[in-house]
């Protein structure tokens, strides 16, 4: 059986027009080969597979020939490649340097590819950086590293650096499908874009994707075939999930994620993606901005349809709400819970096709004041007419009309409502006359507080008629008492508390006089004294009566708040209580 050839060795560029996705970088290095304009210290950085040491070799192979050889010549004999990962020692660096002096047997250059080049020990550097800086004419140095930042100063300096990008996600899927072609595969576009993403820039893991999907799927790769190998989610998943969020579809969304969860992914990985998700359609809103969309064309197609389904605010907010659970996930305790609270946010955004009411107050202000107004009219109405009951009853006029005049014909009797009374069913409201709204500093505003105080005054009660009975401290106490008992039963037990704490006493036939221990009871009783007093009122039937609450703070010793006080209480009241204490060593 013959050996498999892994596709990243087996399709690594042999020139510079096969290097996929660094065209600046290898247009500089052939311009200057040309040119005769190379550096004899290179430094190629970047991310892991995007060509750096594949250009390296191309480079040292590149430089050495002449035209007369053949293409297959590789110069092996003028190429030494050094891993800095496992030869970064002092020693390893002499060695190279012995090396440097001795010039080619055939070809122009010697080139030397010191690959991981930041494992070098800082020794190692100091020790390169003499013969690096002025290197013998025949000597070309090609430094690899991803991780830049490591490497000193020094070596910075003295170095030619090209910076390596990452691999786009469309040349990566071309690339692949070029392959693809090449091993008789027939490819989906979708199925190519996943094994793009899933590579995160790097053609050598792309590639060694697509070799594990091969073998998974045979020679007909599809995009199902891939998320199932890679265990990704697919883009049906999250299309769905958006319809089911649009639709306001609560308990099927929580069904999907639930069947999500059971296939292995967790909440983040889920919330992370739809918020891509979301994001992608964003971008097909604008036709701007569709050349960001990294998807497809089948794909694509699907987020353009989807795109006019939902609005931008919902997709701004939709965003927002899943960059927030992505941020909290790893903090919660429950990221289950979680989720499943932002997926139904999500699906809360809108609904019934309109984008929830901001506004503070569901029911208009205007339904109260108007109800208020209603309602002060009835009363009044209802109070004027039963204090004229009795003239009503009796009252006869003749209708007098201004087209017909007064004659002696007798008229028919009839019960009609004084004139007063019509008055008083004015509406008296200082802000509202005649259902319009008037300005505070109006003359009409004016106007209109004028009526209504000379109403208020035609009106007003008659306190002769109020009950006036007597009763006595023992009635009112169990009123108070009663009181109390009340407002324990409906739980309002801090104003029961404070009413209980002093026993009230009948100062003069009128007035109640309750004394407490400090100020804060004393404003707590008298913002709750009104409810008490027509309570009181109308159980001892008495209108004129009130209340008089002061403060006597010498009291509050009656009261234990304190473990020690109450044991003190608790000795006054039985001194045997220190026997038993002592008797079973006691704490307080």
């Amino acid at each position: 059986m013959e050996q498999f050839v892994v596709s990243a060795r087996k399709y690594r560029p042999q020139t510079f027009r096969d290097v996929v996705g660094q065209q600046a970088i290898t247009n500089t290095l052939l311009n200057a080969i040309e040119n005769n304009h190379l550096a004899q210290a290179l430094l190629f950085c970047g991310p892991r597979g995007v060509g750096k040491t594949t250009c390296a070799r191309i480079l040292a192979k590149k430089i050495n020939q002449d035209g007369q050889e053949s293409p297959e010549e590789d110069f092996a004999f003028n190429i030494f490649e050094l891993d800095a990962a496992s030869n970064n020692s002092v020693d390893d660096i002499r060695n190279l340097i012995d090396q440097v002096r001795i010039p080619p047997q055939s070809g122009k250059y010697k080139v030397y590819i010191i690959d991981e080049v930041h494992m070098l020990s800082q020794a190692a550097f100091n020790a390169f950086l003499k013969t690096l800086e002025e290197p013998p004419k025949h000597a070309i140095f090609i430094l690899a590293t991803t991780e830049k930042h490591k490497i000193i100063p020094t070596i910075l300096s003295r170095c030619q650096i090209f910076d390596f990008k990452r691999i786009t996600v469309k040349d990566a899927a071309e690339y692949l499908k070029y392959i693809a072609e090449n091993q008789g595969i027939e490819a989906d576009d979708d199925a190519l874009h996943i094994i793009a993403q899933k590579a995160d820039g790097a053609m050598r893991d792309a590639l060694s994707i697509f070799d594990r999907v091969v073998s998974f799927s045979g020679q007909k790769l599809t995009r199902q075939a891939v998320t199932e190998n890679l265990n990704v989610l697919d883009y049906d998943t999250y299309f769905k999930a958006t319809d089911l969020i649009l639709e306001n579809n609560i308990p099927q969304l929580l069904i999907d994620f639930n069947e999500t969860l059971a296939r292995g992914f967790d909440g983040h990985h889920f919330i992370a993606g739809l918020a891509s998700h979301f994001r992608d359609l964003l971008v097909c809103k604008n036709e701007a901005t569709i050349p960001l969309l990294e998807v497809g064309s089948d794909a694509k197609q699907r987020y353009l349809e989807q795109s006019r389904k939902a609005s931008v605010p919902f997709l701004m907010k939709g965003i927002e709400l899943a960059n927030t659970c992505d941020l909290n996930y790893k903090t919660s305790k429950n990221q289950r819970l979680l989720t499943e609270l932002c997926l139904m946010q999500l699906a809360s955004i809108t609904f019934d096709g309109e984008k929830k009411n901001d506004t503070p107050f569901i029911i208009p202000p205007a339904f109260f004041r108007d109800k208020r107004a209603t309602e002060h009219k009835d009363k009044t109405s209802s109070s004027t007419i039963s204090q004229a009951a009795e003239p009503v009853s009796t009252y006869e006029t003749t209708p007098v009309t201004a087209s017909k005049p007064h004659t002696d014909t007798p008229a028919k009797k009839t019960e009609t409502t004084p004139p007063a009374v019509e008055e008083k069913r004015q509406p008296t409201s200082p802000i509202e006359i005649g259902k319009k709204r008037v300005s505070g500093l109006s003359l009409s505003s004016i106007k209109a507080k004028k009526e209504l105080e000379k109403n208020k005054k035609e009106t007003r009660i008659d306190e002769s008629s109020l009950p006036r009975e007597p009763f006595t401290e023992e009635d009112m106490q169990k009123a108070w008492d009663s009181y109390v008992k009340q407002m324990n039963d409906k739980g309002k037990k801090i104003i029961a508390s404070n009413l209980a704490t002093d026993r009230p006493k009948l100062k003069n036939s009128n007035t109640i006089w309750i004394e407490l221990p400090n100020d804060t009871m004393k404003k707590e009783v008298e913002r709750e004294q009104f409810p008490l007093m027509e309570y009181l009122k109308d159980q001892l039937h008495n209108h004129f009566i009130s209340l008089q609450v002061t403060v006597n703070e010498t009291i509050e010793r009656k009261y234990a708040f304190t473990p020690q006080e109450k044991y003190a209480k608790l000795r006054e009241t039985n001194p045997m209580i220190d026997m038993l204490r002592s008797e079973f060593d006691l704490d307080i």
